[in-house]
């Protein structure tokens, strides 16, 4: 991550996280069954990180790295759900979050947190058997992220494998009216000044997020690679109001996405889970 772009995504997220409250995050950890069942069957990030068998992978207690851990909600769950979990965020607030969630919760496994830059980490080689990220990777310009799927390969052991959800944009044309959109925390592109403040202050750089893209990123170090689409048909609940017709229509839309043509899927993509397997690094 260049200079620049570091400074801007830590400044946003230490203030982001700043004196975040856990009170919600307790609930989940404590009741997480009931979490992970409505979050991967109506929250696109989830019902992507959490396909093919995820959960299961995590009850049989791997070692995992999670980067860009955030607010923690994941390494929590995961932590919850039997996994050694190491926790890296550039935000120094996330690392007092973790105190907070680790003296609270009694893990198997306390969640160990990584401080700092991910490039900049001691970890020994071969030591992970998942590396996780949870909307991470498209914060980083494509040189630096080059770096990241190389050092996540270096930490995975030669049976392990990387997972990331990502933002998808396979068409031009569907990329251009999404910004037109409203979203929380994102004005319409209509209204220009507020769109042009909004997009200052944005930790975003502008790159590439298409699926070839992490495709080509990924056969770099690894050799295997898959993409899965998701959000095709979920995103039209931005149109919406919040509510429970709302949540209805996106756990019906991310089931029906699944019998889509793979080049609708592809095309309309919202997200994408992108799996890396066998590493190329020793």
């Amino acid at each position: 991550m260049d200079g620049l772009n570091l400074s801007k995504n830590k400044d946003y997220y230490e203030k982001l996280y700043a004196n975040y409250g856990i009170k919600n995050i307790l609930y989940w950890v404590e009741n997480h069954n009931e979490f992970l069942n409505s979050a991967i069957t109506t929250e696109t990030s989830w019902f992507a990180l959490y396909q093919n068998g995820f959960k299961k992978q995590l009850e049989k207690g791997p070692k995992v790295l999670e980067l860009g851990c955030g607010n923690c909600i994941n390494a929590a769950i995961m932590a919850r759900l039997g996994a050694e979990v190491y926790a890296n965020d550039i935000a120094d607030s996330s690392g007092i979050i973790i105190d907070k969630i680790n003296r609270s919760c009694n893990f198997k496994y306390p969640i160990k947190f990584v401080q700092g830059n991910f490039l900049h980490n001691e970890l020994p080689s071969s030591s992970f058997d998942l590396v996780v990220g949870k909307a991470f990777l498209h914060h980083l310009d494509i040189s630096t992220e080059r770096d990241f799927i190389q050092e996540a390969a270096r930490l995975l052991k030669p049976k392990g494998e990387a997972r990331f959800f990502e933002p998808a944009v396979n068409n031009k044309f569907v990329d251009l009216i999404r910004w037109y959109v409203p979203v929380p925390g994102r004005p319409s592109k209509f209204k220009k000044n507020a769109f042009r403040d909004w997009k200052n202050k944005d930790p975003h750089p502008d790159r590439d997020f298409s699926s070839g893209h992490f495709t080509e990123a990924g056969y770099q170090f690894f050799n295997e690679v898959e993409i899965i689409p998701v959000g095709s048909i979920e995103r039209l609940s931005r149109f919406m109001s919040w509510g429970k017709s709302r949540e209805k229509f996106r756990a019906w839309a991310l089931k029906m996405e699944k019998s889509l043509p793979k080049f609708l899927s592809y095309n309309l993509a919202r997200g994408q889970l992108v799996i890396y397997k066998n590493s190329k690094v020793i």
